[in-house]
């Protein structure tokens, strides 16, 4: 799942007829219990369309910044499944070919990083840098990425101008007072109005089961009968619902740092998990600065530590650093490192050089960058479609004493991110939209066995979320990096896992029960 603060807090054709091999009928019979037959019939309209139109392939655009021999090209989607003659709209997608034999190729790998808002456009540029973790995976497929709906290059959403969105500094999401409540609600009550007036067309269906029928029509186009994915984060839920949707569909799937698919979960109940596992996390980076104090002079206790945090929130609030970063921009910064073991080192050293006296290393890192035009865009659109798929996915509580009660009781103990992940989410309180049921996760006729990973101290999804997931899909396996955090963990090295994740995608081989791994190398100051 995504996890940037933003708001008050800190600132991601035609009919056709069905063609053999492209449906499969189990995978319509589980969607239409689902979802109503309407909607599963108008998935195989639009898949068995796209399998004889295929893709045009070709040169990416230059701004795209993918170069050869990356190739891009678009797949048209009905906007409402249950409409699929109506209104199209453009999903961007780009490929490289597989690095080994024509002999040893096994299809195309199809990903997603997360989100929901992030873009899998990147995939394929794993192999045109040479990433060695994939260099075996690499040989047996075309590593195919995409722009979800709405995302990117696949008609964009929009909730606020870009350079609005991304101005700091915005306010403390701790708030001291009622009145900081009300403040804070109003502003994610705009923020909710703002998505209606500019993107109030595509809202009703920005979900989770659309995205997972558009990865179907992808399937379809790029000729595939069965799908091979690998969904990180957020793209564990599309993955878990295309499970369920298109079981019969699927040839070989990893899921990597699982979102908890209980209905109860979605998404309330996931983003309350979250400040949790948040705070966790956050106290085993703090545990960490404090066993290098002799490289970061912050505090050689995690508990030192954590006033050297409070006192640097309190100097940001009373006077923004450098008139733009304020407890808001701080956590917004923060947060990475115990988002990503990867971020470790480099949060603290920019916090190091702070109190040296650098303050202008943690400005430059911390503050918005109001030239980086594209980048603002990107980041606004990213957020837009979070909020836009999360408040559709599910129905969230309207009332603010609920949302006041529970994130009020949770900060007290867990205080690193509740209010700024509740000041996110809240636009979802009185969002105008449809919002839908969630889909039952579970297994469907025809799935083969799922490949779970996740690490045991997950701060953007929790453990739970695999184990609950591993219930769900029978026959599935689970490796468990125990004692690690970082998020995302079959993109780094761990032998135990990585040599397992070659294993089953190329050979289908898993183990005859679930592996605990031992945890990959602690990040060095």
């Amino acid at each position: 799942m995504r996890r940037t603060a933003v708001l008050g807090s800190a600132g991601t054709l035609i009919a056709g007829t069905l063609i053999t091999g492209a449906i499969v009928a189990p995978a319509a019979n589980a969607e239409s219990r689902q979802s109503g037959w309407s909607e599963a019939r108008g998935a195989q309209v639009a898949a068995a369309r796209a399998a004889k139109r295929g893709i045009d392939w070709a040169d990416c655009p230059a701004d795209w910044g993918f170069a050869k021999p990356i190739q891009c090209g678009w797949v048209s989607v009905p906007l409402d499944y249950a409409r699929p003659n109506g209104k199209q709209i453009k999903i961007a997608v780009d490929r490289i070919g597989n690095t080994g034999t024509k002999a040893e190729r096994q299809g195309a790998l199809v990903y997603n990083p997360g989100g929901p808002g992030g873009s899998g456009m990147r995939f394929p540029t794993r192999v045109t840098n040479k990433n060695p973790l994939w260099a075996n995976t690499a040989k047996a497929y075309d590593f195919v990425g995409f722009d979800p709906r709405g995302v990117g290059h696949s008609t964009p959403i929009s909730c606020v101008d870009p350079q609005e969105f991304v101005k700091a500094p915005k306010a403390d999401p701790v708030p001291d007072s009622e009145a900081d409540k009300r403040a804070q609600r109003k502003l994610a009550a705009e923020y909710a109005d703002g998505c209606a007036e500019r993107s109030g067309w595509m809202l009703s269906h920005m979900t989770t089961p659309n995205t997972v029928r558009d990865l179907d029509v992808i399937r379809a186009a790029l000729g595939e009968k069965k799908l091979n994915f690998l969904g990180v984060s957020y793209g564990t839920y599309i993955g878990a619902v295309y499970a369920t949707l298109f079981p019969g569909h699927v040839r070989r799937m990893i899921v990597d740092s699982v979102v908890n698919p209980s209905r109860e979960k979605i998404w309330y109940e996931a983003n309350l998990d979250q400040d949790v596992a948040f705070q966790m996390r956050w106290n085993d980076w703090k545990a960490w600065v404090a066993k290098n104090d002799a490289a970061f002079h912050i505090g050689d206790t995690p508990e030192k530590v954590e006033q050297q945090w409070l006192k640097l929130r309190a100097t940001a609030k009373k006077s923004p650093l450098g008139g733009v970063v304020g407890p808001a921009e701080l956590i917004s910064f923060f947060q990475s490192a115990p988002y990503y073991d990867s971020s470790w080192a480099p949060v603290a050293q920019t916090w190091s050089k702070y109190l040296a006296g650098d303050t202008q290393a943690l400005v430059d890192a911390a503050a918005p960058d109001l030239s980086d035009t594209a980048g603002n865009i990107a980041s606004e659109n990213g957020n837009a479609v979070y909020t836009a798929v999360e408040c559709a996915d599910s129905k969230w509580p309207t009332s603010w004493k609920k949302w006041d009660r529970d994130n009020t009781r949770l900060h007290k103990d867990y205080p690193f991110m509740t209010w700024a992940n509740a000041w996110m989410n809240l636009p979802c309180a009185t969002w105008s939209s449809k919002q839908q049921t969630p889909v039952n996760v579970k297994t469907g006729k025809g799935l083969p066995q799922v490949l779970i990973v996740q690490s045991t101290r997950d701060a953007a999804t929790p453990f739970d979320g695999a184990v609950e997931l591993h219930k769900r899909l029978k026959g599935s396996r689970l490796i468990i990096e125990k004692d690690a955090g970082s998020h995302g963990v079959t993109g780094l090295v761990n032998p135990c896992i990585n040599g397992r994740v070659d294993a089953y995608l190329l050979s289908g081989k898993l183990d005859g029960s679930d592996v605990t791994c031992t945890p990959h190398a602690t990040p060095k100051p």
